[in-house]
């Protein structure tokens, strides 16, 4: 009896995998759909369901509009490589970043981090995100920062990255780029996409000259109605979904 309900439970297993797999390799090619990519550099990662604490990263090597669901490699917390179908290799920086996120928070099923040029420059800017825009106001509930220490290959830096991402959904990581963590892909994504528009908008605004702040009121406000933000995957997601099969399919392999 034991042996029979065995199988359909691995069966259901490799299928949940399958699932965070598809969605990840999803979530790759729609940053480089959106030019937020760097080469062969930053990294998105999922947890892979199952108690062994092993998650998704990207070979290192692949471009992102290159990745698809069977090329990710398995890790473990170590930065020890599970199962890897091509290249098996990680970057090491990445491991870092990305197992300090999924050791030290429990909910952070997902974790992405970015190099994109706006992101950047506001994680350099002196006062970090403002509230310019209804965009950025959505997110400043949900944001910490951490101060740059080189880049991360010293697994020491784990233990303050991840005080100082706090119970928060993103993160600047100063003078270096942004990080959101989530419950699924579809969610992180969706923290991804308002934090980089909020910078979008924030290096253009300046760059026009003085800018107008709203109200402390107005701030207060959004910010008890950010609180919801994840949920906005649940509609977004499908519709990005569509979008990437229409411009660059084939990840699902």
């Amino acid at each position: 009896m034991t042996t029979k309900n065995a199988i359909p439970e691995q069966d259901d297993r490799n299928r949940a995998e399958w699932h965070v797999r598809t969605e990840l390799a999803a979530a790759y090619r729609l940053v480089a759909l959106f030019g937020w990519d760097d080469l062969v550099f930053t990294h998105l990662s999922a947890r892979v369901p199952g108690p062994e604490h092993h998650f998704l990263i990207n070979p290192y090597g692949l471009l992102f509009h290159e990745i698809t669901a069977s090329s990710l490699v398995k890790v473990d917390r170590e930065g020890q490589v599970v199962e890897a179908t091509g290249l098996g290799r990680v970057n090491p920086a990445g491991f870092t970043i990305h197992s300090a996120t999924h050791m030290g928070r429990d909910d952070a099923g997902a974790v992405m981090h970015l190099h994109a040029p706006d992101g950047v420059a506001v994680s350099a800017h002196r006062d970090g995100l403002l509230p310019l825009s209804q965009t950025a106001m959505l997110c400043l509930d949900h944001l910490s920062y951490h101060d740059y220490e080189g880049v991360a290959l010293n697994l020491d830096e784990r233990e303050r990255l991840i005080r100082d991402l706090g119970d928060k959904s993103m993160m600047m990581l100063r003078n270096h780029g942004v990080l959101t963590a989530g419950k699924d892909v579809p969610e992180t994504f969706t923290y991804l996409y308002f934090l980089m528009k909020a910078c979008e908008i924030q290096v253009k605004a300046q760059s026009c000259g003085p800018t107008c702040m709203p109200s402390e009121q107005a701030i207060r406000t959004t910010a008890e109605q950010s609180q919801q933000l994840g949920m906005a995957a649940k509609l977004t997601w499908p519709a990005l979904i569509r979008l990437l099969d229409s411009k660059n399919p084939g990840y699902a392999v």
